[in-house]
């Protein structure tokens, strides 16, 4: 018994649960190097619709992207419970993407992911990689890849 746990354990990960809109995703905690207020952000001239600007954190630059803008959603409406998630992706370093809320961390096994989201018509849908469930609430799995494999600077 104690085997098939240890298997399962191994299978399973760690989610940050976020609210964007009305909507709940979940970023795979590997990917999340910090999570931070929000703050001041630079524009920077020219660049795509969705990115915001960039951020001094630490003495690090960091580009920050609105999440929301990026799926076609309307823009960030900024609240005392948005937050900046930095993200550490190995190409291209730290990113920060902007959620409305941060809820909670669960622990999801391959066999609570349903990963059949291909049928989703929405823009949002080329962005999920699945969807979890969790304590009877679903949760939309963000591909942090297709969210931020364009250029942004």
């Amino acid at each position: 018994m104690t085997e098939s746990l240890d298997t399962m354990e191994r299978e399973s990960k760690q989610y940050i649960v976020v609210k964007i809109g009305s909507e709940q995703y979940g970023i795979d905690i590997s990917y999340i190097d910090n999570i931070v207020i929000m703050q001041n952000i630079t524009r920077v001239p020219s660049a795509q619709m969705y990115f915001k600007g960039i951020i001094n954190l630490r003495g690090e630059i960091v580009p920050v992207m609105s999440i929301r803008l990026r799926m076609g959603l309307e823009d960030d409406e900024i609240t005392s419970l948005s937050r900046i998630i930095i993200l550490k992706i190995e190409e291209q370093g730290a990113v920060g993407i902007i959620v409305d809320e941060v809820k909670e961390v669960v622990r999801l096994s391959a066999n609570e992911i349903d990963r059949n989201v291909q049928d989703m018509k929405e823009e949002k849908s080329n962005f999920i990689n699945g969807i979890g469930k969790s304590n009877d609430q679903l949760i939309s799995l963000l591909e942090i890849g297709s969210i931020i494999e364009e250029e942004i600077l």
